[in-house]
């Protein structure tokens, strides 16, 4: 899909049609000049109000020609947000691809940068499908090619095309099952994306692995026949960077559990347990496109935990990169141990802030329910601003506690410095503080928790099935709101 700025009539447009308007005011309906008595007529035998995420279609025939106009509700103008123009631009979308519209016009009224950076956005994400395997094609699989955006500012449509077609590409590496990707196979993805995109990009073998001292990871992947990488992609602008930030993800291509296997419902979405790591990949494709003059590393432990007779074991205790020795309490805690080595290599680079994005506890889904991440940070200030940047992008955050005392020392109640599972309640928080353990002195750190909403089992506003790609864009947002200042 291509999406562009344009200033067009409404009476030279042959193509359908997209109107926003808010609940109880239809005054963008303006637009269509003389035909608005006709099409607010049809749309009160329709009891259409506007409200928020509602859609309908209306058929006119003008001067002997059909014309299709699409009306999609806000709510209401004073509750309105940047995420209801993204949401209703992806009704929009999703709808006309089930027409099997070609081209789309969307009128949403005078738009500044952020709505019209939203609009954009809404579009390419509701268009998106995963059928790759389907021998059959769904009818909704033959998508919009062209949208066109009433507005002037190119600079809006070309930063929401990326980020949203950054989130896309995350979510075809989030779908794509484990015989399909693998660590090696991600590391692959990773070398050829920096190849494509001009990025300097490192790939660690298994013994390239164990000779950094990353013991954790390799304790998690060597009880797989598919042994573990570790990728390390760079993005250097030209001249001195205005900072140095780490993006770091968890990259399980699948997660069995290991010898404290799964049950079957809950092994089978597992190929997610890759989301952060591919979302590491989407950021670093679409800064070789933003071009910050902020230096970003994109780091993750690819590996998948596998039960067998050389598989990590509980009670077994492990060194990590940062010299500090971790007992394992349960082999299905394992994404927070490949993080350890993740986190201290990424330590170690001169990086003023680390960003890490996980699928790491099935107690932060209990908290904060399929939709919301959870946030956790050693600094309150550098976690509100990404809490602030996630009201603007949709991608919904909320703070957890780290200050709880009693809860840090469930973790270090074992035999080696820390234990990788402090036990069912707060389980979300004593994994956060796990990772902090692992966080070199001075470094500014968040870590989002994005088990819920990294997979969805169900079609809402502008996500599909699966994947989701949560993550990608409010990491984006933040590095460019350094490039800004």
């Amino acid at each position: 899909m291509e999406v562009k700025a344009l200033n067009f009539k409404a009476n030279e447009v042959r193509d359908p049609l997209g109107v926003f308007v808010f609940e109880d005011d239809m005054s963008n309906l303006g637009f269509l000049g003389s035909l608005k008595g006709q099409v607010e007529k049809l749309l009160s035998v329709d009891n259409f109000k506007g409200k928020e995420e509602s859609l309908t279609k209306v058929c006119l025939l003008v001067d002997e020609e059909p014309r299709i106009f699409y009306v999609v509700g806000l709510g209401k103008r004073e509750k309105a947000e940047e995420d209801s123009y993204r949401t209703a631009a992806a009704l929009l979308a999703k709808r006309a691809c089930k027409d099997r519209v070609k081209s789309l016009y969307l009128y949403a009224g005078e738009l500044d940068f952020r709505a019209l950076k939203a609009v954009t956005e809404g579009a390419i994400l509701g268009s998106y499908r995963f059928d790759r395997y389907k021998t059959k094609k769904e009818e909704e699989a033959h998508g919009v090619e062209d949208v066109y955006i009433y507005g002037e500012d190119e600079d809006a449509v070309r930063f929401g095309s990326i980020l949203a077609k950054a989130q896309n590409f995350t979510r075809n590496l989030v779908n794509e099952p484990g015989n399909v990707i693998n660590p090696i196979t991600l590391a692959e993805i990773a070398q050829r994306v920096a190849n494509e995109c001009g990025l300097e990009c490192r790939v660690y073998d298994e013994k390239g692995i164990q000779e950094m001292g990353m013991q954790a990871l390799w304790s998690v992947g060597k009880g797989s026949s598919t042994p573990p990488r570790f990728v390390h992609m760079v993005y250097r602008p030209q001249g001195d960077p205005k900072a140095k930030v780490a993006i770091v993800g968890k990259g399980l291509t699948f997660d069995s559990g290991g010898l404290n296997i799964k049950t079957g419902d809950y092994m089978r979405t597992m190929k997610m347990d890759k989301s952060g790591a591919c979302a590491v990949i989407g950021i670093m494709k679409a800064l070789a496109d933003l071009r910050p003059q902020v230096e970003v590393h994109g780091i993750f432990g690819a590996a998948e935990n596998m039960p067998s007779g050389t598989a990590y074991r509980p009670d077994d205790i492990i060194r990590a990169m940062n010299g500090k020795t971790i007992e394992i309490d349960n082999t299905d805690a394992e994404g927070r141990v490949t993080l350890a080595d993740a986190l201290s290599y990424a330590s170690n680079l001169g990086v003023s802030r680390i960003i890490d994005m996980a699928t790491l506890t099935g107690a932060c889904m209990v908290a904060l329910g399929e939709y919301t991440a959870g946030l956790f940070t050693n600094d309150e200030e550098f976690g509100d601003e990404l809490l602030r940047l996630s009201k603007l992008t949709g991608e919904r955050l909320w703070k957890m506690p780290m200050d709880d005392k009693r809860l840090r020392e469930k973790i270090k109640k074992g035999e080696g410095d820390v234990l990788n599972s402090g036990g069912r309640y707060g389980g979300a928080i004593t994994a956060a503080m796990f990772l902090e353990e692992f966080v070199g002195e001075g470094i500014k750190w968040v870590h989002l928790d994005i088990a819920g909403p990294a997979h969805l089992r169900e079609e809402f506003s502008y996500y599909a099935k699966g994947g989701t790609g949560f993550g990608v864009r409010t990491c984006l947002e933040y590095i460019m709101k350094i490039d800004r200042a």
